[in-house]
């Protein structure tokens, strides 16, 4: 294996396997999406399918190291020397890779901020069937609760996703309903 070569499970097609680009398109994300934590990066690039999990804490490491990133209370932030390294050399990225590892950071920001304000969390019956138990907390109190029973536990992940990304409208429209 080439110094510079990374481990490719999991990275489809497209997708980065050279060290160095890796180390880049870490840049590139700190620099656009940051402060940011290491597991907004993991499960961005791990969704996209762009980068080995391995390499993706091995790179970090290594940005760290080498004074491109700085790690403070569990994020990434980019540094001066790091910002001139990703608007340089950045867009020797295939232009693909950087939108999609960017689009794939934000959902996984959105998604972070969204779990901490509505949860829902599934109990799974000795028959089978589960119970979600969907909360919106604001100011650290709970201002919404709702149980819902599903057949299965499929159907209870689904639940439970879905009132992440859209417990706010959920919310409104109970509210709207039950105030008519």
């Amino acid at each position: 294996m080439a110094a510079n070569d990374a481990f490719t499970a999991g990275v489809r097609p497209g997708g980065l396997t050279d060290s160095t680009e890796i180390r880049l398109l870490l840049c590139y994300l700190v620099k656009n999406a940051g402060p940011i934590t290491r597991t907004e990066i993991e499960n961005a690039l791990m969704e996209e399918q762009l980068v080995n999990y391995f390499e993706i804490g091995s790179c970090l490491d290594d940005i760290t190291r080498q004074q491109l990133v700085t790690l403070k209370e569990d994020r990434y932030s980019i540094t001066e020397k790091g910002r001139k390294v990703a608007q340089e050399l950045a867009y020797d990225l295939p232009r693909s890779v950087r939108e999609r590892a960017v689009a794939a950071v934000l959902r996984s920001q959105t998604w972070t901020r969204k779990e901490a304000e509505y949860s829902a969390r599934i109990t799974e019956k000795p028959d089978g069937h589960c119970s979600i138990r969907c909360t919106i907390k604001a100011l650290d109190q709970e201002l919404f609760c709702l149980d819902i029973g599903t057949p299965d536990r499929l159907s209870a992940d689904l639940v439970k996703k879905q009132f992440i990304l859209k417990g706010n409208e959920i919310y409104q429209m109970l509210i709207t309903k039950l105030t008519e």
